[in-house]
């Protein structure tokens, strides 16, 4: 069941479409996660690589909602592929939009109040983190890895041990950011912006 506060919490998340700072902020995520994804990876074989692309999506779904951080990642995805002239697949597209919302939507059911230690910290953000890779990496685009380009089920088997520890170290990336009060300052300010307005 949904309480009033998480309710208030989505309501918010849907209002940050048309807070400017917070767009500005997505966009640069969506180059971020380009970069990282398309440009500084580290193939192994010619279907598995090694990338933080999806870091830049998951912070924008924990830090600005399940609805940023899906836009993020179908944006990030969509333009990647167009600069590097791959041939868009729609269900690595949907696992991408899914690693940002599922990421934003797991942290906001979950989270209760602001972490105080690096524990704390990390217990809050990593069932995000790890539940969007097993949503949207493991699954949603290894289907469409083996659908597009009939990649072997035994390659795609090694996507589960690569994208936990993936997991494991966007986790401490992002517990670190959480807990440092002058990157939260700031991100609140960013967030409340679009509410002065």
């Amino acid at each position: 069941m949904i309480t009033s506060k998480q309710n208030n919490t989505a309501i918010g998340n849907i209002r940050l479409f048309g807070n400017v700072r917070v767009m500005i902020i997505s966009g640069l995520f969506v180059s971020l996660s380009i970069i990282l994804g398309k440009f500084l990876q580290i193939p192994i074989g010619d279907s598995i690589r090694i990338s933080f692309e999806n870091l830049p999506i998951i912070m924008a779904g924990i830090f600005f909602g399940p609805f940023v951080g899906g836009a993020v990642g179908i944006g990030a995805d969509l333009i990647g592929c167009l600069l590097k002239g791959y041939a868009i697949n729609p269900i690595i597209t949907l696992g991408a939009m899914s690693i940002g919302f599922m990421s934003g939507l797991v942290h906001m059911l979950m989270a209760n109040k602001k972490p105080d230690s690096c524990i704390t910290g990390f217990l809050s953000v990593f069932p995000a983190v790890f539940s969007a890779h097993i949503i949207g990496s493991m699954m949603i685009k290894s289907i469409g890895l083996y659908v597009y380009y009939h990649t072997p089920l035994e390659v795609l088997m090694c996507r589960i041990p690569i994208y936990t520890a993936i997991a494991l170290l966007e986790s401490i990336i992002i517990s670190s950011l959480l807990i440092n009060k002058v990157f939260l300052n700031q991100l609140e300010k960013v967030c409340n912006y679009g509410n002065k307005l």
